[in-house]
């Protein structure tokens, strides 16, 4: 639980790679970016992890990443989302748990949940599994009307909102979140030219 929301509150924000079931040199996996900040001003480092497309390993990657960095005073974990590389669904309860680090989750488009049971179901034998881990993730507020979407997770819904607002800078998806993403388009785009 965070007593107060300080300017210079240390985020991580987690992004991940575009990722193609073409490419030959990253068949099956993408990279995961965590871009840490002091709120929206200062970028403090940059972890990385490679994930499984569809896999099940981003969870733990997003613990291995956090645990093993070198920053020890992190107060919140943002997610671009619950879903990474495709459907690689993250175990938010267990993200909080294991890091002892509240989780917000930023959403720019309200996820039709009914469209992505139906996905799930269809091609995947762990679906429910799957499904269970969206339900997870709790109730999905609504920030800015049909722009801006939210989950919190071990914080309160008037600090997720604060700490969202603070950490806005140059759009509506917080700095760290939008930094992630750029970094992990870059390095998927590079490696793709590689081919």
């Amino acid at each position: 639980m965070i007593r107060k929301v300080k300017s210079q509150i240390r985020i991580v924000g987690f992004d991940d790679g575009t990722f193609s079931f073409k490419s030959k040199l990253n068949r099956g996996r993408t990279i995961l970016v965590g871009v840490i900040m002091k709120g929206s001003q200062d970028v403090m480092g940059i972890v990385t992890r490679w994930i499984e497309v569809d896999g099940k390993d981003a969870t733990e990657k997003m613990i291995e990443a956090i645990v093993n960095s070198r920053f020890k005073d992190l107060r919140i974990i943002m997610l671009k989302g619950v879903t990474y590389a495709g459907f690689n669904v993250v175990d938010v309860v267990r993200l909080n748990k294991e890091t002892g680090l509240p989780v917000i989750v930023v959403i720019r488009k309200k996820p039709d949940l009914q469209a992505m049971e139906k996905a799930l179901k269809k091609h995947f034998t762990d679906a429910e599994e799957r499904i269970s881990l969206l339900h997870k993730a709790g109730k999905i507020k609504e920030l800015i009307p049909g722009k801006l979407y939210y989950q919190a997770i071990g914080v309160s819904h008037e600090q997720a909102e604060e700490i969202i607002r603070l950490t806005q800078k140059n759009s509506l998806i917080p700095e760290p979140l939008r930094l992630a993403h750029m970094i992990a388009s870059a390095v998927m785009s590079g490696e793709s030219k590689k081919e």
